[in-house]
């Protein structure tokens, strides 16, 4: 974040319905998707599906709070203006019970439907030589010690020695505009399941006019040729191990090679990448030696110096997940969920939070001609926390 930032100018306590939720997705498109599932109920329930969608959405807002703490803060507005009639808060089991016949999908079709890049030209950080900046990287979340989940998704450690982890844990794959924050795909899978094998799956959501930038444990030929296949350009860090042959040296320093499939010995079906090596200082290790490899071959179009001082920007997905698992989820905080789906529909909630977040982030800032980093991600969150309170016609209890 940087210094002087701003609170969310809009009034998020002025949107209507549930407030930031609702405003970013709207209960005609939530209906829309629970019936695509297949979730929609065929009877009168005390808690429709669309509400189950929003209380989902709302326990991620407010995590960790409670079940029933979250439910009464969101009809407290309808009763305190006497407009529930008999209705009443149902007890921890039915909303248990509720989210069961819910599931992960709807949340995982609604965020696959919305997640959308939202970054122009006049937004700072968003693009650099008519690219989009975009970045993939990995992180884990704990995830309640039930035996369901342990199958589901493992646990990292060896075996069950003193190196097993306290909590099975889910890894999570993220393709991240850079200049908003913006998660805009993202897959889910256990432990077991590795980061590359992840990120292999985004390239879904990746076109020409795009920049990837990603660290050093995802380059291989395999994903290189998935992502520059989508049309996308790359700028990645190379392992301190990598071998790189000058082919042919470049005027700013830089200079094309070759990299290799390790299933391709015979070395016969290349992939002709631009490399940079530069000293990054101030990292408190004294110079830090750093190689990047970039599908941009042409240095007078796109300078070395410029490409290298470019990359730091990949560290923004960290921040991301920092948003995501300090700040909104709570620090130190395991998923409560003790079935795999459970524990799939609280992650998809979250982004899809995450999602509403940076949006109004975003278009707070574009109205102020700002960079969406000087707005404030913690009193965009409190503010959207305040926002949260039903209002007449929103739902039918």
């Amino acid at each position: 974040m940087l210094p002087g930032v701003i609170q969310v100018s809009a009034s998020v306590g002025e949107l209507s319905g549930l407030g930031l939720l609702t405003w970013v997705y709207p209960p005609g498109l939530v209906d829309r998707v629970v019936a695509a599932c297949g979730r929609a109920e065929h009877r009168r329930r005390l808690l429709p599906a669309r509400l189950v969608v929003y209380f989902v959405l709302a326990l991620a807002l407010f995590s960790p709070a409670p079940y029933l703490d979250v439910m009464r803060h969101l009809v407290e507005g309808l009763r305190g203006q006497g407009l529930l009639g008999d209705w009443h808060v149902p007890a921890k089991s039915s909303l248990f019970r509720a989210r069961q016949r819910l599931g992960s999908e709807p949340l995982r079709v609604l965020f696959a439907t919305t997640a959308k890049p939202m970054g122009t030209e006049a937004t700072p950080g968003c693009f650099w030589r008519g690219l989009r900046l975009l970045a993939v990287d990995g992180t884990c979340w704990d995830v309640a010690d039930s035996a369901a989940n342990e199958a589901a998704f493992g646990r990292p450690g060896n075996g069950r020695g003193p190196d097993k982890s306290g909590f099975p844990q889910v890894r999570m794959a993220c393709l991240i505009e850079v200049g908003t924050h913006l998660v805009l795909d993202a897959e889910l899978a256990g432990c077991r399941t590795g980061e590359v094998t992840l990120v292999s799956r985004l390239p879904r959501s990746c076109q020409e006019g795009q920049l990837i930038l990603a660290d050093r444990e995802f380059l291989g030929v395999p994903l290189w040729r998935a992502f520059t296949t989508s049309g996308a350009q790359l700028l990645w860090r190379v392992p301190a191990n990598r071998v790189l042959p000058v082919d042919r040296l470049l005027r700013d320093g830089s200079w094309l090679s070759r990299i290799h499939a390790g299933t391709d010995p015979a070395h016969r079906d290349p992939v002709t990448v631009r490399v940079l090596a530069y000293q990054l200082n101030g990292t408190g290790r004294g110079g830090e030696d750093y190689r990047l490899v970039t599908t941009l071959l042409d240095a007078r179009r796109y300078p070395a110096r410029q490409l290298a001082a470019l990359y730091q920007e990949r560290w923004e997905a960290e921040a991301v997940f920092a948003e995501l698992k300090t700040h909104q989820r709570g620090s130190r905080i395991v998923l409560s969920s003790k079935t795999p789906d459970g524990v799939l529909q609280q992650i998809w909630a979250h982004l899809l939070v995450h999602h509403a977040l940076r949006e109004l982030m975003v278009r707070t800032a574009a109205t102020r001609d700002l960079d969406p980093d000087r707005v404030s991600f913690t009193e965009t969150l409190r503010s959207a926390r305040r926002s949260v309170t039903l209002t007449p016609g929103s739902f039918s209890p």
